[in-house]
This record gives structure tokens, sequence and C-alpha cells, in this order.
């Protein structure tokens, strides 16, 4: 592969200095105008506008998973791995809708303060230790690394060189705390877009040339005509990939559970939105979900242009590894044609991406310690400027570890982008019991709530080992169980999700419902219907979003 020329360093520089310079710009006036203050620090309260919050969710949400995963996905099973983004529009509509005004309601700004609030600290301090060794041993570490092999591949630098600069630059980015986060995203968003659909030109139109036309409407018509199958976004039982995206459990199943709790339960996530009022929350979750609407032409569609090339006899060598197909190097294989100075915006992309995911979950890391263990255990009557020494503190000690750990972790990053999502929702489903019920039913105990908490994970994994002591072929009919390459039936990993959410909902009202008569008193949250009562710009975009999420699905169902 052809390493970065002298202008794309040059273009990559410029980039570097417009954010790290933004970023410090942000942070001086911050300190003026004071704010040591924790809630600024972690949350940036009242301080980000509606922009700022859509652009910094994109942004933490987007990475190497994304940009090299969904396109090797892209390329092996087509356009219905989109639906992880177009559902994720709708799931935004509806946290924006229902979540945040309970959240801003009770004044809760983290997930851990939350669980404290409505249950107990019991619960509270075992999810807070699970999000942590999270968030550092699997997520920080997971983005450096995975990060690091694309920008290494693309870059042509050394593995460890290319993990250690992104952990520095993602400090740089961290330790301004999330009022920098935020304002910087916008321009790593806009990079991000921009490069990204740099690359998707790139990949319509060589597709277009291959067969003796130009353009990028020509190259979609071509990979429509030559790559059909892959542009249906509900799959069959007799498709190959039906195991990770089970037909209509994308639109009415557990793909809702996926994205409901990755963007209504998430510390990474969520708390994006709670350091602004109510309206301003709303309208940036709603920039995010259009945002959201646009990722599959930067991510998806590239990786269906390598699948056809790839097809007619291009990239044979580039794209294998260990004698097979590796569809994760789709995405590399296309940025290292791009001309001098594209590749390196288009690399500057990719960086973006991935530092902005940095520093958004270094930020969690750190809020989450300070805000909920070191304050409420450790030092109970700790300081604001004390609180955010430790949380910078956290940042650099866990981005230390992250670098530490991660050249040990033995990733392939085969399949990355399914491989992720499927061991996510062994604790997916039981969170997000814990959280719907918690929001909108006040009699839930926390009894139930651990019940979800640890019930849902051992569910989870009763369920992934079935099929090697039971024959689930009784399923088969209903969709619920295929053959798997063993020949084995196996229950899709949504759907599994879907069950295991289910049970835990039934067994926390029966557990909750027994608490009753025991004389418990369950936390409810203040709720009332006034919250979520919408203003009719809200309406008018939700509307719109909706309209053309149904238009996608007719489109290619």
């Amino acid at each position: 592969m052809q390493a970065l020329q002298l202008y794309d360093y040059l273009v990559f520089l410029i980039y570097f200095v417009i954010v790290a310079g933004y970023g410090y710009w942000i942070y001086i006036k911050k300190k003026r105008t004071d704010v040591s203050a924790s809630h600024d620090y972690f949350l940036a309260e009242g301080s980000l506008t509606w922009w700022a919050i859509g652009a910094s969710l994109i942004a933490s949400n987007i990475s190497a998973e994304q940009f090299i995963g969904m396109s090797g996905s892209g390329l092996k099973m087509g356009l219905a791995i989109a639906t992880y983004e177009w559902m994720a529009a709708a799931s935004l509509l509806i946290v924006a809708i229902f979540f945040i005004p309970v959240y801003l309601k009770n004044k809760i700004y983290t997930m851990p303060q939350f669980l404290h609030t409505r249950y107990n600290s019991t619960v509270a301090w075992i999810m807070a230790i699970f999000w942590l060794l999270l968030y550092v041993v699997v997520n920080l570490t997971s983005i450096l690394y995975l990060g690091a092999l694309a920008v290494s591949s693309v870059s042509g630098l050394n593995l460890f060189t290319c993990i250690a600069l992104l952990a520095i630059f993602g400090v740089v980015i961290t330790l301004g705390g999330m009022k920098v986060i935020g304002y910087t995203s916008v321009i790593q968003v806009l990079v991000l877009i921009l490069g990204g659909l740099v690359t998707t030109y790139l990949a319509l139109d060589l597709v277009a040339a291959h067969f003796g036309d130009n353009g990028i409407v020509k190259g979609f018509k071509w990979m429509t005509e030559k790559a059909d199958d892959h542009f249906h976004m509900i799959l069959k039982t007799d498709n190959p990939n039906y195991l990770d995206l089970p037909g209509l459990s994308v639109l009415i199943g557990g793909m809702w559970i996926v994205n409901l709790n990755y963007w209504g339960c998430n510390q990474y996530i969520t708390p994006r939105a709670l350091g602004a009022d109510l309206k301003t929350a709303r309208n940036g979750i709603m920039f995010a979900a259009f945002l959201k609407l646009l990722m599959p032409v930067i991510v998806v569609l590239p990786g269906i242009a390598a699948f056809v090339l790839h097809q007619e006899g291009n990239f044979q060598a580039e794209m294998m590894q260990d004698g097979e197909l590796n569809p994760d190097r789709a995405y590399p294989v296309l940025l290292n044609l791009l001309p001098v100075g594209l590749k390196g915006l288009s690399f500057a992309a990719l960086t973006a991406a991935v530092v902005a995911s940095l520093a958004g979950k270094a930020n969690s890391i750190a809020t989450i310690f300070s805000l909920d263990v070191y304050k409420k255990v450790i030092n109970k009557d700790a300081t604001e400027k004390q609180l955010v020494n430790v949380g910078k503190i956290t940042i650099i000690v866990s981005m230390i570890l992250a670098v530490v750990i991660s050249p040990f972790l033995g990733m392939d990053k085969k399949g990355g982008f399914q491989y992720i999502q499927e061991y996510t929702g062994f604790v997916s489903p039981g969170i997000f019991a814990m959280f719907i019920l918690g929001f909108f039913w006040k009699k839930t105990t926390s009894n139930a709530a651990l019940f979800a908490t640890i019930g849902g994970f051992v569910l989870s994994v009763i369920f992934k080992f079935l099929p090697g002591f039971m024959d689930l072929g009784f399923l088969e009919a209903s969709g619920f169980a295929v053959r798997n390459a063993q020949g084995i039936f196996e229950i899709p990993f949504i759907d599994r999700m879907g069950f295991v959410f289910v049970i835990c909902i039934v067994a926390m009202v029966i557990i909750s419902l027994r608490d009753q008569k025991k004389g418990v008193e369950p936390h409810g949250l203040e709720v009332d219907t006034k919250m979520f009562k919408l203003n009719p710009g809200f309406v008018a975009g939700s509307l719109i979003i909706c309209g053309i999420l149904a238009a996608l699905y007719m489109m290619f169902w």
C-alpha cells in the first residue's frame, strides 16, 4: 500500500492544529469565566448549543468500529447493516421525547447516579464498578487498538506509534472537559463527514470507471445491478447473514434494545445532552438523528463498492488474509487509492472518528470515578476543584492503562463490528430492562433491578450456549433459529437479546409485586405528562426523519 505523502501529512497537521488550538481557546475562555465546577467540567452544564450536542453525540459514537468494521460488514452482507444507523435515528427521537425529560426533571447527570436515586447504593455501586471495568479494559482499549490498526494500515506507521499518538491526542482533547469535547466535536464531525464523503465518491466513481462509465450516479446504478443481493434491508432465513441480522427483528425486535440502551442508558453517550435545558437537548439529539441518516452513505456504500470491485477481479491480494477474504480490509484499501491531499483528508477523518470516541469514553470514565466513586466513597467532602483534578488524573491513568493493555488483546478484527455488537448484547437487555422500568413504573424495586443486572447476563450466556445442549430446530419455522456453519440450530443474537429482555421484564414485575406485599417501598422518580410535551419545530423535524426512514426501508426492503 502506498504511504502518505508530504501533502497528506500537511493536511493532517492543519487538522490537528485547528482542533487542538480551538480546544485550547475554549479551555482558556472557560477558565476565565470560571468554572472549575465539576458539573461544568464533566457535563459542560448549560454551555453547549444544540449543534454542539448533536456533533458530540455522533463524534463519540463513530469510530474505527464503523469506518472499518461497518464497511467490512457492508462488503459481507450489504446495505442491511445500515439498520444499526437508521434504527439509531428513530431511537434517538424516542430518547429525546421520553428519556431526557426524566433525567433532567430529576437532576440526574450520570448513569450510576440514576441507579442510586431510583434504586439503592448497592445497585449503583455494582454498575459503577462494572462500567469502569468495561470502559477501561474493553471499550477504551478496543477503540485505541482498532483505531491504531486502521491508522497504521493507511499511514504505514508502526502500530505502537499509532497507539501512542492517538492516546496523546485523545488526552489533549479530553483534559479540557466536556465543553472542549463538545465544541471540538463540531470540527471532528465536519472533517469526518467531509473525508468520509470523499472516500465514498472515489469508491462509486471507481465502480463506474470499471464498467466504462463515469460519475457516482452511474457507479451506484452498476452497484445495484451487480450486487442486487446487497441492497436488501430485511434478510430472509436462507441468507447466510441471517444470524447477524434476523429479518423483521431489526424493525420490531431486539434491534430496539441495542439502540435504546446505547443512546438512552449509556454513560458514554447519554450525558452529552444532560448539560443543557430540555429544548436544547432535544434539538441536539434530533440533529444527531439527521446525521445518522447520512452515516451509511459514508461507511456502508464503500464496502459494497469494494465487494463489486473484488468480484470483478480487483484488490485480490490486498483484501486477503491467511488465504481468506478479510472484509475489514475494504476501507483501508479504498483509502490508499485516494490522490495525494485527499488521502490526507480522509486519513484525518478516520483519526477524528477515533480521537473523538477516545475523548468521549475517557470523559465517561472520569465522570463515573470522580462523581460516583471518589465523591461518594473515598472523599465525601471533596471540593469542586478536587473533583476536577481527580477527573484529569483518571483520564491520564485510564489512557495509560489502555496503551499498555491494547497490544495484548489479540484482536483480529475480522467481522469486528458484528463481534462487538454481539458481546455487548450480553449485558444490554438486563440493563435496559432495569432502566425502562425504573423510568416509567414506580413500583419497580431494588431487588428487581439486581435480578436484571446479574440475571440478564446469566440468561444471555445460557441462550448463547443452549444450542450445544438442546436441539432448537422447533424454532426454525418462526425464524427464531437457523443453522449455523456447523449445521447446529442457533438463535440469532438480536433475538436472544429480545428473549432475555422480555424474561427480565416479567421477572422484575413479579419480584417487585412480591416486594410490595412485604412492605418494600420503592423510590419512584418524578414523572408527569407535561414533561413530554413537544414544540412544533421538534415535531416537524421528527416527522421528516420518520418519513425518510419509511421511504428508505420501503425502497430497499
